[in-house]
């Protein structure tokens, strides 16, 4: 990979079909070339998979009541050491992505855009998120399936 790669990808595939291996592997390959791929994901459980995972809500300092907030941001300033990882890294792989709620991506979309300085999508990051969505969809407390299809991914702006 080149320093100058930036764009979003998506790996979806069913449970069991190796999404974590090939995590596994891409961060591999970015660190031994002494590049720095930030490994998050969605659950706990997800994140120990990861070698060096970290949920998102821990790593990117979400808001835990991201679905009440209109716009949403990371509580990331840019002297930060997250900031300064974030500002420098090569990859930010997500896995499970697909039961976080939309706003959760939003706000690292506007995270990335003020700590680059680039109005890009993702501040012009790599992006590689990866889920299920045959799997559980973002969970929202006293909703309807109609509210849990508008807090998918899916139907994010970013």
């Amino acid at each position: 990979m080149s320093n100058k790669s930036c764009g979003l990808y998506f790996l979806d595939a069913p449970g069991g079909t190796g999404k974590t291996f090939l995590i596994s592997i891409i961060l591999a390959t970015i660190r031994s070339q002494n590049n720095i791929a930030l490994a998050i994901a969605s659950s706990g459980i997800a994140a120990t998979l990861l070698d060096g995972g970290r949920t998102a809500h821990s790593a990117l300092k979400l808001p835990l009541n991201v679905q009440v907030i209109e716009t949403p941001t990371c509580n990331i300033s840019k002297d930060s050491g997250m900031g300064k990882v974030l500002r420098s890294c090569q990859v930010i792989i997500w896995d499970e992505c697909t039961t976080a709620h939309k706003k959760s991506l939003e706000a690292l979309n506007r995270t990335l855009k003020d700590l680059r300085g680039n109005e890009q999508l993702f501040g012009g990051a790599l992006i590689l998120l990866a889920g299920d969505f045959r799997q559980t969809l973002p969970v929202i407390p006293r909703s309807t399936p109609a509210d849990e299809l508008n807090a998918c991914l899916k139907s994010s702006v970013a």
